[in-house]
């Protein structure tokens, strides 16, 4: 049985490499729209980080289900909502993150989120990996 840790950890690995590059194409979309939403839009920081961070993560569910994970479970609503609880929870940590960085450190806005989606990432595959798509 030991001989099949290195295996599993390759494939473990391997789905999170995969899982980082959804989570690449996730933070575009999230940067983009909380952008256009906070400079174009003048809308409230956190409901634009918000608007970003939701989008963000109904497009990696769907990528993350077919590539990452190579999922097929038929229930496919019952998984998404479990998808989107797990990044809601996720988006209060990242909200929490850039509120606490910038109240403590001031950093630039954009700097203290991308702090926040390393955390994020690392939360949100841990979850995603036991729950949603074992």
């Amino acid at each position: 049985m030991v001989f099949l840790y290195p295996l599993i950890l390759n494939f473990m690995l391997a789905q999170f490499l995969k899982f980082c590059v959804v989570g690449a194409s996730g933070t575009i979309i999230d940067f983009g729209l909380t952008y256009i939403f906070k400079e174009k839009l003048r809308a409230n920081k956190y409901i634009s980080n918000s608007i970003g961070f939701i989008s963000a993560a109904t497009s990696n569910y769907i990528l993350n289900r077919v590539w990452s994970f190579e999922n097929h479970n038929p229930a496919i609503g019952e998984q998404y909502m479990l998808f989107m609880a797990i990044s809601l929870l996720g988006l209060g940590i990242n909200n929490g993150v850039i509120f606490l960085s910038t109240k403590k450190f001031h950093p630039n806005f954009y700097v203290a989120k991308i702090v926040a989606t390393g955390v994020v990432t690392l939360w949100n595959f841990a979850m995603n990996y036991l729950f949603t798509f074992r």
